[in-house]
């Protein structure tokens, strides 16, 4: 873990990042290094064999009849839907019995692990509890202004605020606290949450799933036990396994890569930067912007949003497919804070809390051609149900969990789980609101690819013709693809700890909670280049990687599972329970 005193030494940069206890000075020579970068080659394969285990669970298994893999908005809103359809069977007479459901969560605490905006559209809180108004759900106020600005360096111009992204009806609000409701609404339906248990492998027989296999904690670095707090895998045998892990869940890409099932473009992702500030002055609206400090090339955008009148969310958002190698999202969104659109409410302000987190961006193309399996549904961010034009995710998120949950009830009923027991669920949300707004959007953020101001003409004629134009679907690579160059190296803006921070200040305010003897968990690429090992260091937010001359260093502890390098390069393996950051209010 990194233990900063907040502020950095005189004369450190965002170019020169080590956590401090590594002691590591970096080389950042421009001239010994090729203009371009090229990640494919580096990029090591998805170790399937760690997530699909053909083994029976072992003779002190826990028996359950469905496990969610993940306690974010989609798993829990699946096993409430799941427990209460159990109830309401039970309760009429039905046949089914009683359920045992159960949530494994890798964070030592509900979510401590989830990062978003957010503004959320309540719809799916509706679904769920129709017994309760808006008043009993964990939303903060409704959206009663909002903005959208074109940024320049100095300035800022008022634009119309797109369609797409009109928010009246919607709630601002914190996900770790609709996690945390969540999580209480499921234990109070009898559903077993399992906080502190990040799952490793998915257990098989044949083409079947059949249970979970849970990762050891208390290792050493080299793996072995570590004294009295060391604890073993523990297994799960399970009817149905439900794939709620969130972005760029290895399971799930493990797993469709086993299975064979693809979409008709790949996905491709954005990293978003966020941090949470105690202010003087209040913010009353919602505000969005495009422009500085990103390039034209560059796709993304700032978002400022009011949690209460002291409190206020401030994020950047950028596409992993940005074609400068140095660019780095946490140093572009610390310049952004001097504009004057967001210092005149940060100034004399705190700021209390950071994090960052991948996002998929690719849209209705992107979503694999099934989300279900013998044994296994995929819901949530993991099957990539985010339509990324109206800057949403949440509610579909657990709008498939429900679809998922009733999928599961109606083949638990009739004990057929296998692929056509649970192939509803796939047709199900292909009928719903969720793909019918992934369609309708299908082409919004690919538009982009060719730049800002083609994307904003192409996204305006797809807005006025609903979607209808172009017609055809816009092909894409994804991200770890794009060869990128190294930009010219920037001016240093040195942090000052009070307005600007070090990534090693900042993964100190994300809560990180990882030991620092904890085994290595990021599988790298045994050919990594000067080049990608320079690109790699100055993407991961968390000051993760440096290039170290000719090499790459490592300081995995630092890692707050984003997972934004798992896109381009080194994999993200699941570590033990409570690693990782310990967000409050994000």
């Amino acid at each position: 873990m990194v233990h900063a005193s907040g502020r950095l030494d005189p004369g450190d940069s965002f170019l020169s990042t080590a956590p401090r206890n590594t002691g590591v000075k970096m080389s950042a020579d421009p001239l010994v290094l090729s203009h371009s970068v090229n990640l494919l080659d580096a990029r090591p394969d998805l170790p399937v064999e760690r997530f699909l285990v053909a083994e029976p669970p072992g003779p002190d298994a826990v028996p359950m009849d469905v496990v969610f893999v993940g306690g974010g908005p989609a798993g829990l809103a699946g096993a409430i839907e799941l427990a209460r359809l159990a109830k309401r069977d039970s309760e009429t007479g039905g046949s089914l019995g009683e359920l045992e459901i159960g949530v494994l969560e890798k964070a030592s605490q509900l979510g401590e692990h989830n990062l978003s905006g957010a503004v959320v559209n309540p719809s799916a809180f509706h679904e769920l509890f129709p017994e309760l108004s808006i008043d009993d759900f964990p939303l903060r106020d409704p959206v009663s202004k909002e903005s959208v600005y074109l940024l320049t360096e100095s300035g800022s111009v008022r634009v119309p605020v797109p369609p797409t992204m009109k928010n009246h009806g919607n709630y601002v609000a914190s996900i770790c606290e609709i996690v945390r409701w969540l999580g209480a609404k499921a234990e109070a339906y009898g559903v077993n949450v399992f906080p502190g248990f990040p799952v490793d492998s998915l257990l098989t027989d044949g083409g079947k799933v059949i249970g979970v296999r849970t990762t050891p904690a208390g290792l050493s670095r080299d793996g072995e036990p570590d004294g009295h707090d060391a604890m073993p895998a523990m297994d799960l045998s399970a009817r149905v396994t439900v794939l709620a892990e969130g972005t760029r869940g290895p399971l799930s890409q493990a797993w469709l890569d086993w299975e064979g099932v693809a979409s008709e473009n790949p996905q491709i992702f954005a990293l978003g930067v966020k941090e949470l500030w105690k202010v003087k002055v209040p913010l009353d609206r919602v505000v969005h912007t495009l422009g500085w400090p990103l390039s034209t090339a560059t796709f993304g955008g700032s978002f400022m949003y009011p949690l209460a009148d002291d409190l206020i969310a401030l994020g950047l958002v950028v596409g992993l497919d940005y074609p400068d190698a140095r660019f780095d999202v946490h140093g572009a969104l610390q310049q952004m804070k001097g504009h004057p659109l967001f210092h005149h409410y940060l100034a004399g302000g705190e700021m209390v809390e950071w994090g960052a987190k991948t996002i998929p961006e690719g849209g209705y193309y992107s979503v694999p051609s099934r989300r279900h399996g013998d044994g296994l549904c995929i819901v949530g961010d993991s099957a990539g149900y985010v339509e990324v034009s109206s800057l949403k995710g949440i509610h579909y998120a657990m709008h498939s969990g429900i679809l998922a949950a009733r999928q599961i009830f109606e083949a638990l009923k009739l004990d057929d789980t296998s692929e056509t027991g649970l192939s509803g669920y796939s047709s199900a949300v292909d009928s719903s609101v969720i793909m019918r707004d992934l369609k309708k959007r299908r082409n919004m953020r690919l538009a982009f690819k060719d730049g800002l101001f083609g994307g904003v003409l192409k996204a305006g004629l797809m807005t006025v013709t609903g979607g209808a134009l172009p017609r055809d679907k816009i092909t894409i690579e994804e991200d770890a693809s794009k060869t990128r160059v190294l930009g010219k190296v920037q001016g240093q803006l040195t942090p000052d700890g009070d307005l600007t921070f070090s990534k090693a200040d900042a993964v100190y305010k994300s809560g990180n909670q990882t030991r620092d003897d904890i085994p290595q968990h990021l599988v790298v690429g045994e050919d990594v280049s000067p080049e990608v090992a320079e690109m790699l260091e100055h993407m991961c937010p968390a000051g993760v990687y440096e290039r170290d001359g000719t090499g790459l260093i490592i300081n995995a502890p630092n890692c707050i599972d984003c997972k934004a390098t798992d896109v381009v390069g080194p994999r993200w393996t699941p570590r033990e329970g409570g690693s990782g950051p310990g967000y409050r209010q994000m």
